[in-house]
């Protein structure tokens, strides 16, 4: 009789001693279980430690079992409990299902569940959905606790420049503290930006942590972290889905715990509260960010092709007054050409390019696209005058309705008065078709109000052809139908990748251009598909 090919999956949820050791019993459990059955050869155990079982993706061991099983070189599963093989219902009757179905079978020994039965997957499911609802109560625990010991001043996290984490405590670190205090201070009292401040720090030698290296993102987030000047704010991220584990921004969903005066400062207060006031001064509200980001028709839409970041507006007025406006990558503009400081890769070669060039390069593209403007024009004014239409007939249909039920409340007077019908059978009647005339009349008025709109918008649809005129010349001055239909552009010297949002594929044109501002003119060398979009 041929043996079955066995494998075992054990599983902690910590890499602590204490479950270290409950991981080699689990094994030993399994090698013995194994080999107490004649019919049976150990195949492999497999395991993960110190990953949760709420979900697969990062479980090594697991997904390594079964693509073994995948691939038919396992006939048998053991595992303890439906909680060690994933507490996640869904993955468990997934992946329990995928094995049975090559003909794998699962046994949970402790809850004495064999997949292969015909009650298998009932009595899983069951303990598979009390093993979820254990792992979503743990977490709640869990949560509650580390809740009141950050109330407590229990600190958790990862050491921060200028501090340690030990034993849930925040140590100065006064090596990094220096570095701490020269950004608060070329910030607020130099008056320097975070751009000079992360150039000055590269400069110095001062190295980021955590980070590779210094940028104004880094600056802004040690000038607002509020633990320099004694304070503790935790609970900034949150996780909502115990399921997956995914961390979130804590925008107000859940209650953050701030403490004032928690431990020893780097700065002082007056400091911090001077530096805060400058920031609120200098930063943004919603509605500029949203006026800045839509400032120009390609805003946030030119990439750089050789190192990836965006491209950024330049703008200066020249001695004859005339304003120069150029687009450059964001790295260069920072630190000028690639170079190496302080073992870090800073700036760009690429280069500028002019604002004329990327009209030009949109102009020319669209001009090319081959459009029935004359046909997509009648198609437009056709849909406005069926639209008009659809409304006028459906009062239309409504006074039709109403003169069908005056007709037949005539011929019930006519009928009761020649007996046919009895009087309480026509006040009945009489009743239900009042009611059916009130609803039509009220439905009546909403339908007059739009023929209404409707009269008065197809008095303009005049208007409306000339602005669709307008709307499908294609020149250099329609920036907003550019903005409408730019996707983005990557940038590589004089060569130009447009992606449209109106076409499957992608773009690239290489331009040669010449002069400067008014007499500015370019001329597109080459024009070819470069990339199918699915």
């Amino acid at each position: 009789m041929e043996k079955l090919r066995v494998a075992a999956y054990c599983r902690v949820s910590t890499d602590k001693d204490d479950q270290a050791n409950s991981l080699i019993s689990q094994r030993k459990y399994f090698s013995d279980y194994i080999n107490a059955h004649e019919d049976w050869i150990l195949e492999n155990i497999y395991y993960d430690e110190g990953i949760s079982g709420t979900q697969t993706k990062k479980r090594a061991g697991f997904n390594a079992m079964i693509e073994e099983a995948l691939h038919g070189r396992i006939d048998l599963i053991l595992t303890k409990e439906v909680c060690r093989f994933a507490r996640n219902t869904v993955d468990t009757l997934s992946y329990t299902r995928k094995l049975k179905d090559l003909g794998v079978g699962v046994i949970f020994t402790i809850d004495n569940i064999d997949t292969r039965d015909c009650d298998g997957e009932l009595r899983l499911t069951i303990m598979a959905s009390i093993a979820q609802e254990e792992s979503r109560k743990t977490s709640e625990r869990v949560k509650w606790g580390q809740k009141r010991r950050m109330e407590q001043g229990v600190v958790f996290g990862r050491d921060l420049l200028g501090y340690y984490v030990k034993d849930g405590n925040l140590i100065v670190n006064e090596e990094e503290a220096v570095i701490v205090r020269a950004i608060f201070h070329k910030y607020t009292i130099e008056g320097k930006g975070t751009h000079v401040i992360a150039r000055e720090l590269l400069e110095e030698g001062m190295k980021p942590k955590r980070v590779k290296c210094w940028s104004n993102t880094v600056i802004l987030r040690a000038l607002r972290n509020e633990k320099y000047v004694g304070d503790l704010c935790q609970k900034k991220t949150f996780t909502p889905n115990y399921l997956t584990h995914n961390k979130k921004y804590n925008r107000g969903e859940e209650e953050k715990v701030y403490l004032y005066e928690h431990h020893q400062p780097i700065i002082d207060r007056e400091l911090w509260n001077r530096t805060q006031e400058e920031l609120a001064k200098k930063t943004p509200s919603n509605e500029q960010k949203l006026k800045h980001s839509n400032r120009y028709w390609c805003s946030g839409k030119l990439y750089c092709g050789i190192c990836g970041c965006h491209y950024v507006s330049r703008t200066k007025k020249l001695q004859n007054g005339v304003t120069y406006k150029a687009w450059r990558c964001y790295e260069a503009a920072n630190y000028g050409t690639r170079k190496e400081r302080q073992g870090q890769l800073v700036g760009c070669d690429n280069s500028s390019i002019n604002e004329k060039t990327l009209l030009a390069c949109m102009k020319f593209l669209i001009s090319h696209i081959k459009v029935n403007y004359d046909r997509l024009r009648t198609e437009i004014i056709n849909d406005i005058k069926a639209l008009q239409g659809c409304v006028t007939s459906e009062s239309v249909h409504i006074r039709e309705h109403i003169e069908a039920l005056h007709e037949k409340k005539r011929k019930m007077i006519d009928g009761m008065l020649e007996g046919i019908l009895s009087k309480q059978d026509f006040a009945e009647q009489m009743e239900w078709y009042d009611r059916q005339l009130e609803e039509l009349e009220d439905a009546l008025k909403v339908a007059a109000e739009n023929d209404k709109i409707m009269e008065r918008q197809a008095e303009e649809t005049e208007s409306y052809i000339a602005a669709l005129a307008d709307i499908m010349s294609f020149d250099e001055s329609n920036q907003e139908l550019y903005r409408e239909m730019l996707e983005k552009m990557v940038i590589s010297g004089n060569v130009v990748d447009v992606y449209l949002q109106c076409l499957p594929f992608a773009v690239r044109m290489t331009a040669c251009s010449s002069g400067r501002n008014d007499n500015y003119t370019t001329r597109i060398m080459k024009m070819e598909m470069i990339e199918i979009r699915t």
